[in-house]
């Protein structure tokens, strides 16, 4: 009984977030899951992509956070539209919450909405929000071993982002390691080396973005 309820509830999400994704093509945004650890860089990253390309496509920001609305007050004083979800207890985001989000954000006036997801690399991985893409970012500082020892972000993302590549140097990331654990658990991942602080790699970054809102479909 209990594993039907929870298949229930599952199916339940991925109708809504089929229909989030509908709401989105619709509305001809594409939508950014963006999932990372607790201080990888995630808003840091929206604040990137938004300084390269903010004169030319409209991005908004769902920034998702058991407590607080810091990033969020972040990303509005740059300029940038956000709206805050907090879950409390709960370590993700869910389709139902992006669904009950939607009519708060003036999706006709955007190309894009990144959604940060709450700081995990597990939880969030699991539920369709509706996303066009997931994004997975890592950052030099949390090791070279996260793809091994958290393969299902990477065998779902489309694209990895890996951040903070200035540290490389005063780190003992392996890059070696870190390629080749990647490469086992999804051959064709593309992954973008970037460093918010320095700004190396954000023109990638950005052209990455550019060209996925040209095919908002989603896979």
């Amino acid at each position: 009984m209990k594993i039907a309820i929870k298949e229930d509830i599952l199916k339940e999400e991925d109708r809504i977030g089929a229909e989030n994704r509908r709401e989105f093509l619709a509305r001809g945004v594409a939508a950014f899951n963006l999932i990372g650890s607790p201080g990888s860089g995630k808003t840091s990253l929206i604040e990137a992509a938004y300084r390269e390309l903010g004169g030319e496509l409209a991005i908004g920001v769902i920034e998702g956070d058991l407590a607080s609305d810091k990033d969020t007050v972040r990303l509005r004083n740059l300029g940038l539209p956000a709206l805050q979800i907090n879950t409390g207890r709960g370590c993700h985001l869910s389709p139902l919450m992006i669904k009950k989000a939607l009519p708060e954000i003036d999706l006709a006036a955007l190309d894009i909405l990144i959604i940060e997801n709450v700081g995990n690399l597990v939880c969030p991985v699991s539920f369709d929000l509706g996303e066009t893409a997931k994004i997975g970012l890592i950052s030099v500082a949390e090791g070279d071993d996260k793809p091994t020892k958290y393969p299902l972000l990477f065998r779902e993302a489309e694209v990895v982002v890996l951040n903070k590549i200035d540290l490389v140097p005063h780190s003992d990331f392996d890059r070696e390691a870190f390629y080749s654990g990647l490469r086992a658990i999804n051959p064709a991942i593309g992954v973008i080396e970037i460093s918010c602080r320095t700004g190396e790699g954000v023109e990638e970054w950005g052209s990455w973005l550019r060209e996925r809102v040209s095919s908002p479909a989603g896979r």
